[in-house]
């Protein structure tokens, strides 16, 4: 998902609505977005339906395109973990078996197969009967996050693949490039502001619609006819029929997207980290230092495991992990807080790290629990379970899982998929009725009708307060938002500045 997101480009009340379905006076005709020269009065009521109607027209208008690929592309990606099951079926499959063999069979196989000189960086054991090992191994010719990773049969040790794997959902490479369509067009951190710019206005667009179906909803006398798509009427009413009944049931499904996706985001992201980690939001995360560590001294009773001795070999190579290691370490965790048959175990990245065992199983019930052990003693170091989360950190887990499509499964994948054709759908809709709504008497006038400028200047003054510091802080929260929005009041300032010109002459 990974948007997933979509806007709603409606220019104003549907002129053609009779006064039963809260329609709105009609607005003066225009060239193009924003050309309407209309001189408001005096403070005037409905004032802040006509704000969220040109911003709802505004922002989809601009916006759509992006929210539109970010949508298929998150379509596309929900689809991703059957898909991925379906390709790579030779290397993640095998023949289920009652007895498995050590982890350190299974870990001395994938060393041997992949040659000398390769440093293990995690390994996952086979999760159920059928599946196989992964042993993982970091490799610097690949990009960050990503690790090579040995496919393993755990009951032969039979090698069964060998692969590209991307981040802690060991997404395999058809999974991954789609991951990587939906937040940057594989355009690198400059293609992830396309999707930055489609999830933080998604959420302003998406409550915008709302409020504006709301204001329809409250005079419409039959209020039930808001709710579903009408057949009666063709053109216009029936397009914003199908936009605004659709957006309704999807509404809250594009907000959470659009928080959840604002969390991968660049700019936006880093800025809401802060504010987490400002109000102690974060989640925990288990420590690897070991706090009184003697470097590569090599001694206790475990030490040969660490390949202490020569400490340039260790400074260069890292410390040498033998097979057998991963059973004792899996084997302690199992004794205190791992439970879970989803778990991966990763060796010290040097002398001075701790083994770490954890959890990672992102399906309801979540498991994420973490263990580390002192690779001499073999005493545990830190201990986090998902229990010590504060309830903003487990919410931000349970959405950012919902939003891949991993908490509910195949039941999630179809629900992520569906909404993210809604939004695509709404987006199409929103254009058609900007076409539709066109002045159709004026050969050189292209475009739909927008809503009233000026509007804010029939407001009262503490809503021409409220909505300026609204748009500062989101702005300064959500710099893209910021930026755009500024690009839209320039180009409204000139589109006016035109139509004024144009009405003298």
């Amino acid at each position: 998902m990974t948007i997933h997101s979509s806007p709603l480009p409606e220019s104003r009340s549907n002129d053609s609505e009779k006064p039963g379905h809260g329609s709105a006076p009609p607005s003066h005709d225009s060239a193009s977005p924003g050309c309407a020269s209309t001189s408001p009065g005096p403070a005037r009521r409905g004032w802040f339906g006509q704000f969220l109607r040109r911003l709802h027209f505004y922002a989809g208008i601009f916006v759509g395109p992006f929210i539109l690929v970010a949508a298929l592309s998150g379509a596309l990606y929900a689809l991703s973990p059957q898909l991925e099951k379906l390709v790579y079926a030779d290397e993640l499959s095998v023949p289920p078996a009652a007895e498995t063999l050590p982890l350190a069979d299974q870990v001395s196989a994938a060393d041997n197969y992949i040659g000398p000189g390769h440093t293990i960086s995690a390994v996952r054991p086979a999760p159920e009967p059928g599946a196989t090992t992964r042993v993982m191994y970091a490799d610097p010719e690949l990009g960050e996050s990503e690790s090579r990773a040995v496919f393993v049969n755990p009951a032969t040790a039979e090698v069964t693949g060998d692969l590209t794997v991307y981040g802690t959902s060991g997404a395999l490479p058809l999974r991954t490039w789609i991951d990587q369509l939906h937040r940057g067009l594989h355009l690198g951190d400059f293609g992830r502001y396309y999707s930055e710019l489609a999830a933080s206005w998604l959420g302003i667009i998406a409550a915008a619609g709302l409020g504006l179906w709301v204001t329809r909803f409250v005079k419409a006398r039959r209020k039930s006819t808001l709710l579903h798509p009408t057949t009666r009427h063709k053109g216009l009413r029936r397009t914003l029929s199908w936009h605004a009944s659709v957006g309704v049931w999807v509404g809250i499904g594009m907000l959470f997207l659009s928080a959840t996706g604002i969390t991968w985001s660049q700019l936006g992201g880093d800025n809401v980290t802060k504010l987490r980690e400002a109000l102690d939001w974060t989640a925990p995360a288990v420590s690897t230092d070991l706090a009184e560590s003697d470097g590569a001294s090599g001694a206790g009773e475990h030490a040969h495991h660490q390949g202490a001795g020569d400490s340039t070999e260790a400074d260069t190579t890292g410390p040498a992990v033998d097979p057998g290691d991963f059973d004792m370490m899996l084997s302690m965790a199992r004794q205190i807080n791992i439970d879970s048959t989803q778990v991966e175990i990763l060796p010290p990245e040097d002398a001075s790290q701790a083994w770490v065992v954890q959890e990672i199983q992102r399906s309801y019930p979540t498991q994420v629990d973490a263990v580390a052990f002192d690779p001499d003693t073999m005493e545990v170091t830190d201990q986090v379970d998902f229990s010590d989360y504060g309830h903003v950190s487990k919410l931000a887990r349970w959405g950012i899982d919902i939003h891949m499509g991993t908490m509910f499964g195949l039941a999630n994948q179809i629900v992520m998929f569906l909404v993210a054709i809604a939004i695509a759908a709404m987006v199409v809709w929103g254009y058609v009725m900007w076409w539709q709504r066109r002045p159709k008497h004026d050969p050189s006038r292209r475009f739909g009708i927008t809503p009233a400028r000026g509007v804010l200047r029939g407001a009262p003054w503490w809503g021409v307060a409220a909505v300026v510091v609204g748009a500062v802080a989101v702005g300064v929260l959500l710099p893209l938002v910021g930026l755009s929005l500024i690009a839209f009041v320039v180009v409204d300032v000139l589109l006016g500045a035109r139509a004024r010109r144009r009405s003298r002459s």
